[in-house]
């Protein structure tokens, strides 16, 4: 029984597939999915996929490329959208200075607004990094001291500093299919000194598919892929990797409540 904690289910895609996508995932050992909300402007269309199925919850938040063309969203803005039963998150949210399709100004703005919303919901954080270590624990050490906040950093690929510091402040770290690429020796190295109640498996579906399906669109599916190199860098079976990962999904999302495809799974 997995979880993908972050993939994005309302890209188009996804659009003509999605119930295959679902079924599939069901099938591969994939029982529940976050998907994960990058424009404030199209979170409807992120919760009606949420809505649509039992093994799905989603987020509210602007990635940080958008940071600089949606409307400047405030904390209370968000927690308001949080309310529905189906959002158990703020973001995705961060900084991106490898693109920098937005100012860096507005990024941290948008970054500041949804760490308050989380603080004060408690509910998590999604946290978007590429590029920009540095700045992103300034900014999470300075949100800290104000008040803690659950979240976690999603398709982690920075080293062992920023793991180190992140699990520190009581953040999670997600890791996606680019720990099966044949050159992320050093990513590996980096997963297997993080603490097995620190991690989660993700896909960033529709992107970023793993080894064997690297090239191809990616699904919630494939985190069986990840799951199963991320089990082999902590040496531990993939059940009990699978166990672990899924036991700290639904401690971070405390809204998220196990689907009905996780207890068959279970039953089986």
């Amino acid at each position: 029984m997995l979880v993908d904690s972050h993939c994005h289910l309302d890209f188009p895609d996804f659009t003509e597939t999605l119930d295959d996508v679902v079924s599939r995932a069901h099938r591969a050992g994939v029982g529940h999915m976050l998907t994960i909300c990058t424009h404030v402007t199209r979170f409807e269309r992120v919760l009606a996929v949420a809505r649509r199925f039992d093994s799905v919850h989603c987020t509210v938040g602007i990635h940080p490329h958008e940071a600089g063309k949606e409307p400047e969203t405030s904390a209370e803005t968000l927690m308001r959208l949080a309310e529905d039963p189906k959002v158990v998150g703020f973001g995705e949210t961060g900084l991106d200075f490898f693109y920098e399709h937005s100012p860096r100004d507005a990024q941290e703005r948008s970054f500041r607004q949804h760490i308050r919303a989380a603080r004060e919901a408690a509910l998590p954080v999604v946290v978007h990094t590429r590029d920009a270590e540095a700045e992103t624990l300034r900014i999470l050490d300075e949100e800290h001291a104000v008040g803690a906040f659950p979240g976690l950093i999603h398709c982690f690929s920075s080293g062992p500093d920023v793991a180190e510091r992140a699990v520190d402040l009581g953040l999670l770290i997600s890791v996606s299919g680019i720990v099966t690429f044949r050159k992320a020796e050093a990513l590996r190295e980096t997963i297997r000194a993080v603490p097995l109640e620190s991690l989660l498996v993700e896909t960033d579906a529709p992107y970023l598919a793993p080894v064997p399906r690297r090239g191809k669109r990616n699904e919630p599916a494939y985190t069986a892929h990840t799951a199963a190199v991320v089990a082999e860098v902590k040496g531990v079976t993939p059940a009990e990797l699978a166990e672990a990962t899924t036991a700290n999904f639904f401690r971070l999302f405390r809204k998220a409540t196990p689907s009905v495809a996780m207890g068959v799974m279970a039953a089986e």
